[in-house]
């Protein structure tokens, strides 16, 4: 009896797991909803420049005028594929760190260091109550790339 439940059982995980592999299109290296989110696929990244304001005030302990933070958290939500929020803002913050010629453990700016802008930046979905998906369960509303030194 219980290698018929092992067997049935493993027949729904196949199929399960087929089905899923063909809807996220398996056959790429980035595969899931994320590789939506592409430039190569002719996926177009949003400059979000009022995030990139309000990220900027905030990390130097300045208060973020309300049109700012409306402008920001607009622009975050008008990203209709959320898979693609985090993939946005970092690199967003990448182009900030080029345009300032920031290296590892450099201030940003005076007074902002390069951790604490990318934290900042990772907690925008939180600030502005825009979801964004969270696969691992934890630090709900943070982007993930926010645990990773090289993010």
């Amino acid at each position: 009896m219980w290698m018929k439940t092992v067997f049935w059982g493993l027949l729904l995980f196949m199929l399960v797991a087929t089905t899923m592999a063909v809807e996220y299109g398996a056959r790429s290296h980035n595969s899931g909803p994320w590789s939506w989110c592409d430039p190569a696929t002719g996926y177009k990244v949003s400059a979000l420049t009022g995030c990139r304001a309000m990220v900027k005030l905030q990390c130097v302990g300045s208060q973020v005028p309300e049109a700012v933070l409306r402008d920001c958290c607009q622009q975050l939500a008008d990203i209709n594929n959320e898979w693609c929020r985090c993939g946005d803002l970092s690199s967003m913050l990448r182009s900030v760190y080029q345009e300032l010629g920031v290296r590892e453990g450099k201030e940003v700016l005076p007074g902002c260091r390069k951790e604490v802008m990318k934290l900042t930046a990772a907690s925008v979905p939180e600030v502005c109550k825009v979801p964004i998906p969270n696969p691992s369960g934890d630090r709900a509303g943070v982007c993930y790339w926010a645990a990773y030194p090289d993010a």
